[in-house]
């Protein structure tokens, strides 16, 4: 009875460990073996054969190479893929299975938990205990190694006895030891857990600390003296219970979140959590959320409230309530506890502070402080003549504060223009066209407020989201004004001094004053005009000459000031262009002044020259370009037309090398046409190789009549 009672117990101690929970074995890195210790599979009618009932998690940290398993029920395996499969169609199983894994570097055990299997009635004590099942990895069935529970946190004395490890046999001669094998014992954290070699008693050598390792897989096994194997190993399971040894932390100590004012009650805010390190499948991890203290308390000592289980914090006050243009403030603080034990009086508390800021939505449309403005403004003048101020009740620097200002009646002239002032919200209205008073002195607009962003659907813009702004133009001295101006006449170039040019006009803008003007030159840059100071009469002084440095593109442009007799007096200036037309006062003159040709009258014996004139045409081209009067000169010379503006020279016959003046008459087209007698350094040359070797002496003049003499005195001797 003894034996089936030890048994008995072995397979009934409660599993504390979470079923698919994984073992934290307190060390870094790879830890060989299970990662998953505990697994459940659920049946639901027999299995067949092949069926991949659930992966297990094994790891021997060296790549599972010759890794074996072994089944506590023979009906299945372990395959390569780490898949727990029947071997064969199973109708049924035992409820609990254990796997052994084994290689080189790793022997651990595994067990899964079958559930939903049929009830059926013991028939006997074996199956009542429990005997019928296969104890999992006893080398012999006579080593019990039943689990072990131990609380953190225990006190000295130590060492003391935690459980024993038993020898179901009555056959022990008292020749063999116990060993005990594995993290805890031999291997880090050495010394934790001993076994009395005689009796199997395992003690604890000092307080454990569940938060550290929350089990221990250990090895007991029976030997002789000589050190032989006798029995097992076996596996020895220390789970370490929870103590309440842990307070609730919060990840941070300030939390901040918003809400929009108006929300509907049980609008979630923000969550708060919190994290204790206590066993979560005990009341010592089952957090609960309190709100303690709310600043400020009003309007309600309870705006707020907080689901005790998640944490989440939300709106419990009415939307009408929540209204930020209301509210003492718009920064609420809560203080906030997290107590474990589900909120038991014996709980441990953590504490962290939420800052929920009410944000601020477009529910204030902008009003103008003042239905009506007023402004002055001198004629003539631009820039800001009035700021309109504006109450808006939203959150300031926001869409929903910031206005945009429009003027929407009273400027068919587009001669105002308002801007936002970023700094203050004001609206600054400005005259961008300047006013005139006598065609307008007074003017009325209309001006309207809006938020950037849109109201919301229930708020719209009212009668005061507009205003009325009286501007009134103030009357300032206007300088005279030229009409037209420019002034543009049309004048013959050369006529005589005194000559009548143009008559000024400038009128006073000021027509509701009885005001007289005088005139006066500005800028006569060639000194060429005069005016009369009331008349406003332009005449001539000096010859108008087109063809003057001052006269550009036919036109000579002068300027004029008209001043009224204001208090204090105005001016005003005016623009006037003559164009000139052109008279035939320039003689031509012909270009170049040098020409070359060739001793030899077979070679390069032709030059060509053009005519200038300042004159415009008809006053000018075509030019007649002829030799001179003096006789004799057509025996060597010859001047032909090459079109209406040049000619060419050609020497008759060959000379020897030298300068020669030779002279020329041109005539341009104007009528009457005007003639220039002019001389042409012609350069007689050796030309060679299409090369020029001209003479740097001194020309001979026309005593070219010499050289024909000579030429026919020569003639004359042949």
């Amino acid at each position: 009875m003894e034996i089936g009672v030890r048994i008995l117990l072995a397979f009934l101690v409660p599993q504390v460990a979470r079923v698919g929970g994984q073992e934290d074995g307190g060390l870094e890195g790879c830890v060989p073996g299970f990662q998953v210790k505990h697994y459940q599979v659920a049946y639901s009618g027999p299995y067949q054969k092949g069926q991949a009932l659930i992966q297990v998690e094994f790891d021997d940290c060296a790549g599972n190479e010759d890794v074996k398993f072994d089944v506590s029920d023979a009906s299945f395996h372990v395959d390569r893929d780490l898949n727990l499969v029947p071997l064969r169609d199973v109708l049924s199983s035992r409820p609990v299975l254990f796997i052994h894994g084994l290689s080189a570097h790793a022997d651990d055990v595994a067990q899964v938990e079958v559930t939903g299997l049929p009830v059926h009635s013991p028939h006997n004590l074996r199956d009542i205990l429990g005997l019928g099942q296969t104890l999992p990895y006893r080398s012999k069935r006579s080593l019990l190694v039943p689990p072990i529970i131990i609380t953190e946190n225990q006190r000295a004395p130590f060492p003391r006895i935690i459980g024993r490890s038993h020898v179901i046999s009555t056959e022990k001669s008292g020749n063999h030891i116990f060993r005990l094998t594995g993290p805890g014992a031999d291997q880090d954290p050495k010394g934790l857990f001993t076994i009395d070699i005689d009796t199997g008693d395992v003690s604890v050598s000092r307080s454990l600390d569940r938060e550290a390792i929350d089990s221990y897989q250990l090895e007991v096994s029976t030997t002789d003296f000589v050190g032989n194997l006798v029995e097992g190993p076996t596996m020895l399971l220390i789970t370490v219970i929870d103590q309440n040894d842990n307070r609730p932390i919060f990840k941070e100590t300030r939390y901040t979140g918003e809400v929009l004012e108006g929300s509907p009650t049980g609008t979630t805010v923000m969550t708060m959590t919190a994290f204790d390190a206590d066993d979560p499948a005990t009341d010592n991890a089952a957090l609960r959320y309190i709100i303690v203290r709310q600043s400020p308390d009003k309007p309600s000592s309870k705006m707020f409230y907080i689901d005790a289980e998640r944490g989440d914090i939300v709106t419990a006050i009415s939307p009408t309530l929540l209204d930020r243009e209301t509210l003492p403030t718009t920064t609420y603080e809560l203080e906030i506890v997290a107590k474990d034990m589900a909120g038991s009086e014996v709980g441990l508390t953590g504490t962290a502070t939420a800052t929920i800021t009410i944000t601020d939505k477009n529910d204030h449309a902008p009003e103008f402080t003042h239905p009506l403005f007023e402004a002055y403004v001198y004629e003539g003048s631009t820039g800001v003549v009035v700021n309109l101020t504006v109450d808006d009740r939203d959150d300031p620097d926001t869409g929903a504060w910031r206005a945009t200002y429009s003027i929407i009646n009273g400027d068919p002239t587009q001669s105002f223009e308002i801007q936002t002032n970023p700094d203050n919200n004001e609206g600054m209205l400005s005259v961008v066209k300047p006013l005139d008073y006598e065609a307008n002195a007074f003017h009325m607009l209309l001006i309207k407020v809006e938020n950037e962003d849109p109201l919301v659907p229930d708020v719209g813009y009212g009668p005061s989201s507009t205003a009325t702004v009286h501007v009134t133009v103030l009357d300032i001295n206007e300088g005279p004004v030229f009409f037209p101006d420019p002034l543009t006449v049309t004048m013959m170039e050369n006529i005589p001094l005194g000559s009548f040019v143009a008559l000024l006009n400038a009128t006073d803008p000021d027509i509701l004053q009885i005001q007289s003007i005088r005139y006066a030159v500005l800028r006569d840059p060639a000194g060429w005009l005069s005016v009369n100071p009331v008349r406003g009469t332009v005449n001539t002084t000096a010859s108008l000459d087109r063809e003057s440095p001052y006269v550009h593109d036919n036109k000579y442009t002068a300027v004029f000031v008209a001043t009224d007799n204001g208090s204090p007096p105005a001016t005003g200036t005016g623009t006037l262009i003559i164009h000139l037309e052109d008279f035939n006062d320039n003689a031509p003159y012909v270009v170049p002044s040098v020409a070359r040709v060739c001793e030899d009258a077979h070679d390069m014996n032709v030059a060509i020259v053009g005519g200038r004139d300042k004159d415009l045409p008809p006053n000018a081209a075509p030019f007649k370009i002829e030799l001179g009067k003096q006789p004799g000169l057509d025996k060597t010379w010859k001047v032909t037309r090459v079109n209406s503006t040049h000619s060419q020279i050609m020497l008759l016959h060959s000379l020897k090398k030298a300068n020669y003046q030779l002279p020329l008459l041109i005539t341009d087209s104007g009528v009457p046409p005007l003639s220039n007698n002019t001389e042409v350094k012609v350069q007689v040359c050796v030309c060679k190789k299409n090369r020029m070797h001209c003479s740097s002496a001194h020309s001979h003049r026309a005593s070219l009549l010499v050289l024909l003499a000579t030429l026919l005195l020569a003639l004359l001797c042949l």
